[in-house]
């Protein structure tokens, strides 16, 4: 059985970056699998079990026992012709490919369908897909047609266990046929710097496109990189980085004062020029003149699933499962906290809604973190619980963010042209960030979530996670409760304006 040491993955590793192929095969150790890669990957393998699951008849092809054995099962498979093939093994010119899904087209030829996780078409997949046909027309197997098959955002989950219509082809066939008539060469390319020394490459916009790559932290290790890069100004960083850089200009703090056009982007570079922090407690003080007491800082936590779990849902769909408010009921007065974590392994909205009803004050002005992302869950359960709808939405009408005043009065320039929260809050004297917690953010208090579903009840390990959930979605309300103290000015001795 002839030798390979190429793959479809190693190629779009190759395509993406030689150093990243090189590093990969040369250099294991020092792959950094982050929460939000390892979330991928997860979601990757659940969607292509889902579309073999909807496939009648189809026979896996086990690597199992090696690729020799893949290669002759699948050998044996289409010389039958009769049923579809899943993770079928094809070899040519040393490149090994395993495709996610093939059917017979009744006529000798077959249908080629590349699996991918996302709601559309990428470039990159189509890149994946030619590599699949160049050695699957190498290994003399007739092509009838080539699709990337992805998720159909507009599904809508409303029988059990019946996943029908998730999933889309999206015929490729023409934006394929010129690529792969480069693939030969490519290959070649690839395995020249597979022999090679470690190739030198300098870190650029590649090195996070069309994924970010897990050798960064290696490959950045001797790069002089700006302190303050002109690429951390907000919306149009890049291009001002790009254009500076022609100009000799790599630090935010070489550029003249006055010469940005952005009043944010010179209200950044002064604070990050003298190291002291913008603040306007006077435009605060005036933007939140009307928020009225009792006010309720309030925080949700969500899940949104690549393959709907519950009825009535779709896939992607943000489902909340957790909130945490902390009340206010006068200026700097006394807090009350309450906080909502549905770990049922069902769906959780009705029983969030009405918790959230139950526990909310009356009146009082609602605050949020980007107020969009509240507001917009809120809609979603006015229209899916009639009954509950008119209480719902009294308290879209009452919700405010505190986002946009941050981002109108207060910058740190250890914000690095951020106002997530999560970087605002350690810029505010006497406060800690997340560092400290078990759960720091969103993409792993879904991945903790999901955990807590699979473990019993009672566990300690359930246990665990309902703790430090809890901490997470608290440290978040608390945290807007310090900076709009902080912003108001009752933390600091005195006040830009």
């Amino acid at each position: 059985m002839p030798h390979h040491d190429l793959t479809k993955s190693k190629i779009a590793l190759f395509e993406q970056c030689p150093k990243r192929l090189w590093l990969s095969a040369h250099r294991k150790d020092l792959i950094k699998i982050d929460d939000a890669t390892q979330a991928r990957f997860d979601t990757g393998d659940a969607v292509g079990a889902l579309a073999c699951d909807q496939v009648e008849g189809g026979v896996m092809v086990s690597i199992d026992d090696g690729a020799s054995s893949a290669l002759e099962k699948t050998a044996e498979l289409i010389e039958t012709g009769d049923r579809p093939i899943f993770e079928a093994t094809f070899q040519h010119e040393g490149v090994l490919v395993r495709v996610d899904i093939m059917d017979p087209d009744g006529n000798g030829g077959w249908h080629v369908s590349e699996v991918k996780s996302t709601a559309s078409r990428k470039d990159y997949h189509i890149a994946d897909l030619a590599t699949q046909v160049w050695v699957l027309a190498g290994a003399g197997v007739t092509i009838a047609s080539a699709s990337i098959r992805h998720i159909n955002s507009s599904f809508v989950y409303t029988k059990e266990n019946d996943y029908s219509g998730m999933l889309l082809d999206r015929p490729s066939d023409e934006k394929v046929r010129p690529i792969v008539s480069e693939r030969l060469a490519v290959v070649a390319a690839a395995r020249q710097t597979l022999k090679g020394d470690e190739p030198e490459i300098k870190p650029g916009p590649h090195c996070d496109e069309p994924f970010s790559c897990d050798f960064k932290a290696y490959c950045f290790r001797n790069i002089n990189t700006p302190e303050w890069p002109v690429s951390l100004l907000p919306r149009t960083g890049k291009r001002l980085s790009e254009e500076y850089t022609q100009a000799g200009i790599v630090e935010l703090t070489d550029i003249a004062a006055g010469e940005l056009k952005s009043p944010l982007h010179e209200r950044i570079r002064e604070a990050t020029v003298r190291g002291i922090p913008f603040h306007d407690c006077s435009k605060a003080n005036e933007l939140t003149q009307g928020w009225s007491y009792p006010r309720i800082y309030l925080d949700f936590e969500t899940i949104n699933p690549a393959i709907p779990r519950w009825l009535g849902t779709r896939p992607f769909q943000q489902i909340p499962f957790q909130f945490s408010m902390h009340i206010e009921s006068e200026p700097a007065g006394d807090l009350e906290h309450q906080d909502f974590l549905y770990l049922e392994n069902e769906d959780p909205r009705r029983a969030f809604t009405e918790a959230l009803l139950e526990g909310i004050p009356p009146t009082g002005s609602i605050i949020t973190y980007n107020a969009s992302f509240e507001r917009g869950r809120l809609k979603e359960l006015a229209v899916l619980f009639d009954d509950l709808s008119e209480q719902i939405r009294e308290l879209i009408d009452r919700v405010v963010d505190l986002e946009p005043v941050a981002r109108q009065c207060w910058y740190h320039r250890d914000q690095r042209g951020s106002w997530s929260i999560k970087y605002v809050l350690p810029t505010i004297p006497g406060m800690t960030g997340y560092d400290e917690l078990d759960v720091q953010d969103g993409m792993a208090a879904q991945r903790a979530y999901l955990e807590a579903l699979e473990e019993p009840v009672g566990s300690a390990r359930r246990r665990q996670i309902e703790t430090d959930l809890r901490e997470y979605c608290a440290k978040d309300t608390m945290a807007m409760v310090e900076l709009l103290r902080h912003l108001l000015g009752g933390l600091v001795v005195t006040c830009n304006t």
